[in-house]
């Protein structure tokens, strides 16, 4: 039986071209696994065998589908789960761990927010505690709820179920800001004024003298006696009140027959700012409230008054202006007070106690006495929320 060889290829060797010598074959091989020389520059007669078949193969496929390139399949590739090796798609890293990024950073923005705030204006927080409502008294009159239970105060807990039992102790409450030229008048000057303003709001609202019913010297003396008519106007306010002239007006006084402090302290929350007036002159603006605990003589009963004082004092320099050297005039004065008498006129504050026969109602709008941000209308009696 005989075997055929297709043409261009040896039976001899069926791997490599048929018409290339021994010798030459040999050659080639030694030069390439030695990495010497170069390829041939013609292709072997069994590549050009293979590429004949195939270029064959291709001319056949395209016949059978009426001409045009004939089509191939792109081989492939092998699957992969999602983030194989890889970790997340660029999508997942893209969106939501990004996304989540910001929400930390929004969250951890408003907590240090809150905590600024809160620094700033504790009486956001420690005005709503538990046991912050409820009270006696009025605005201008007498009324409401008694405290009860663990947040009615006592002798030795005076505030308790008050907003003030956070605040400063007494003239602690009343800080300066710092002083700088203002008005044509010099940084002393300037600090001098605010001083002054400051033993005016002492002595005429935490001085025990004072708060006893008794003539407020001290802070007479800080006023200067060439404003017209208003050093004497307070005078004659102590010896002669009526409601035109109230002592009320800048000074806390309590009849010592009908009241006395519980204990020695006072509880003290505001402000106080400064600012140019007139050329040669300095305003002095002091927002404040004072919580008084009090008990009637000889009982142990506590109720509590809050007095709110606005105040604006100037120094004038007494080469412009026809004034005392040091010496402070009054520019205006408001008050607001929580748990007195309404429509008493004898130059005191009339406190309600919790046992004490209900008060007809005052009418008028409910007022919280601790809410530094509203102000009550001069003259108006109400009923406060809490005291």
């Amino acid at each position: 039986m005989s075997t055929s060889t297709p043409p261009g290829e040896s039976s001899e060797h069926p791997d490599r071209g048929g018409s290339v010598p021994d010798e030459q074959w040999a050659e080639f091989i030694r030069q390439a696994e030695s990495g010497g020389g170069g390829a041939p520059k013609e292709p072997s007669a069994r590549a050009r065998m293979v590429t004949a078949r195939l270029r064959a193969l291709d001319e056949e496929a395209a016949k059978a589908s009426g001409g045009g390139r004939p089509w191939r399949r792109k081989p492939a590739e092998p699957w992969q789960p999602d983030g194989w090796r890889t970790g997340p798609g660029a999508q997942t890293r893209a969106g939501r761990p990004r996304k989540g990024r910001r929400i930390a950073a929004v969250l951890g923005f408003c907590v240090i927010l809150g905590i600024f705030v809160v620094t700033m204006r504790p009486s956001l927080v420690t005005d709503h505690l538990p046991g912050g409502a409820g009270g006696a008294g009025g605005a201008g009159g007498a009324g409401g709820a008694a405290e009860s239970g663990a947040d009615r105060p006592t002798l030795a807990r005076p505030f308790d179920g008050s907003p003030a039992l956070n605040w400063a102790d007494a003239a602690e409450g009343i800080e300066l800001p710092e002083a700088e030229a203002a008005g044509g008048m010099s940084r002393a000057e300037v600090e001098q004024a605010l001083r002054s303003t400051r033993q005016l709001l002492i002595a005429a609202n935490l001085d025990p003298a004072t708060l006893r019913g008794e003539r407020p010297g001290a802070a007479l003396d800080l006023l200067d006696p060439l404003q017209k008519g208003e050093r004497k106007r307070l005078e004659r306010s102590l010896v002669e009140p009526t409601e035109e002239q109230d002592p009320l007006m800048m000074f806390s006084r309590f009849d010592p027959d009908e009241a006395q402090l519980a204990g020695d302290v006072v509880k003290t929350r505001g402000v106080m700012t400064f600012e140019a007036g007139d050329p040669g002159s300095v305003e002095v603006h002091a927002d404040y409230s004072f919580v008084y605990p009090l008990v009637k003589p000889g009982g142990d009963e506590v109720a509590r008054t809050i007095v709110r004082r606005r105040l604006t004092t100037v120094l004038h320099d007494p080469k412009r202006f026809e004034a005392t050297s040091g010496k402070l005039s009054i520019r205006s004065s408001d008050q607001n007070f929580g748990n007195t008498a309404c429509e008493v006129n004898d130059g005191f504050l009339h406190p309600s106690f919790p046992s004490d026969m209900p008060a007809p109602g005052a009418g008028g709008e409910d007022v919280d006495p601790y809410d530094r941000d509203a102000w009550q209308s001069d003259g108006s009696c109400g009923t406060v929320t809490r005291t």
